[in-house]
């Protein structure tokens, strides 16, 4: 017999009580995922915020340099092993309002969790003070960074070129540090670290620190930088070696800031359109002659790194870039222009023709003859 349901529609159908039961079954599954997931996270956290070894008490040194924002902190200290997690690092800190986080060198332990390493950081405990201190100023070249190296580890100048040109050497730092292209490996390249040695201000603890230990945390310095514009470099599709190789020449021609976009607009153009870039101090680095004026008949060197005889980029860096010139060469300002001309008060005219460009050489080459006889 059959039996009818009171419910309007006739007899109730088994096959949706099996539907009730299935979407329960999901509701449940989905509530003991995100459960899990508050579980895993709540944990996950805990312990990225606790000491990393609450046993251990052993000093570790820690650099940070002036200027290093709270992510770049996070990363030093994650790549100390003091932290595990230097994203929860940046956010947790960034919740304590702890913007102010000192730079230096100091002594910290893998048993301190992540509000005593901020303390330590935003109020100056174990602090040290330096036993060595010096800078390398934006623009210099291989040269002029081992003569304030040798200045200050007690080796000559010679001898830290030496050990900056050793290729083993540099095959080290290259499976440390893989910023390091291997075309700083071709025999014409002049100084293979050239480019890599971040132009910054360097504290040791040491009074004659190890010329070795120096360099590493010089090559470490642009590594850390250019990670910061990981995104940016891949979005430029140009590889890291060739936006140092561009960004020391925007380093060597801008004598004012703003016009490191601007320069870097202008080879950007010229790339576009296949021409050579003209750029002097190319020429001055691939002759290792480095007066104020280049003379027309210069031009005409034959060297890889000469881009007034060589289309395209020079073979590698023709200073060390700083971290302007390397935001200037992944941010190229658009325009029109295709030529620009430096006078020595710093100005800088931009042209779209040649024509235009060669009125303005006429009007200003000679300012540059009289400054070259005033230095």
């Amino acid at each position: 017999m059959l039996i009818l349901n009171t419910v309007s529609g006739g007899p109730l159908d088994s096959g949706g009580k099996n539907r009730k039961r299935n979407t329960a079954v999901v509701l449940f599954l989905i509530f003991v995922i995100i459960a899990a997931a508050a579980v895993y996270g709540y944990t996950y956290i805990k312990d990225a915020l606790g000491p990393v070894n609450k046993h251990n008490d052993k000093k570790i040194t820690v650099d940070i340099p002036i200027g290093s924002s709270v992510s770049t902190i996070g990363k030093i200290l994650e790549d100390k092993g003091l932290i595990t997690s230097s994203m929860v690092f940046q956010v947790y800190a960034k919740s304590k309002e702890s913007g102010n986080l000192q730079a230096g060198v100091y002594d910290l332990k893998p048993s301190m969790n992540v509000d005593q390493l901020i303390a330590a950081l935003k109020n100056g405990k174990v602090f040290r003070h330096p036993e060595t201190s010096f800078t390398i100023p934006e623009g210099f070249i291989i040269p002029q960074v081992a003569e304030v190296v040798a200045k200050n580890t007690g080796q000559s100048k010679e001898q830290v070129m030496k050990i900056m040109n050793n290729r083993t050497f540099v095959k080290e730092l290259q499976a440390q540090f893989p910023i390091i292209d291997n075309k700083v490996f071709d025999k014409k390249v002049y100084y293979p670290l050239e480019g890599y040695l971040f132009p910054a201000k360097y504290e040791f603890d040491e009074k004659k620190p190890d010329v070795k230990a120096v360099i590493k945390k010089m090559v470490e310095k642009t590594q850390r930088v250019m990670d910061n514009y990981q995104a940016e470099i891949n979005k430029s599709k140009k590889k890291p070696y060739e936006v140092l190789t561009l960004a020391s020449m925007i380093e060597e021609e801008a004598q004012r800031p703003e016009d490191r976009p601007k320069i870097s607009g202008v080879f950007y153009n010229r790339l576009k359109k296949k021409m050579t870039l003209d750029s002097d101090p190319t020429v001055k680095y691939a002759r290792k002659n480095f007066k104020v004026q280049v003379l027309y008949k210069e031009l005409k060197y034959d060297s890889p790194y000469n881009t007034y005889k060589y289309p395209g980029l020079p073979i590698g860096p023709v200073a060390s870039p700083g971290e302007e010139s390397i935001k200037a060469a992944l941010k190229p300002e658009p325009s029109g222009y295709y030529f620009f001309y430096a006078r020595p008060n710093g100005q800088v005219i931009y042209t779209k023709t040649y024509k235009e460009h060669t009125k303005v050489v006429q009007k200003y080459r000679d300012e540059w003859q009289a400054h070259a006889r005033k230095s």
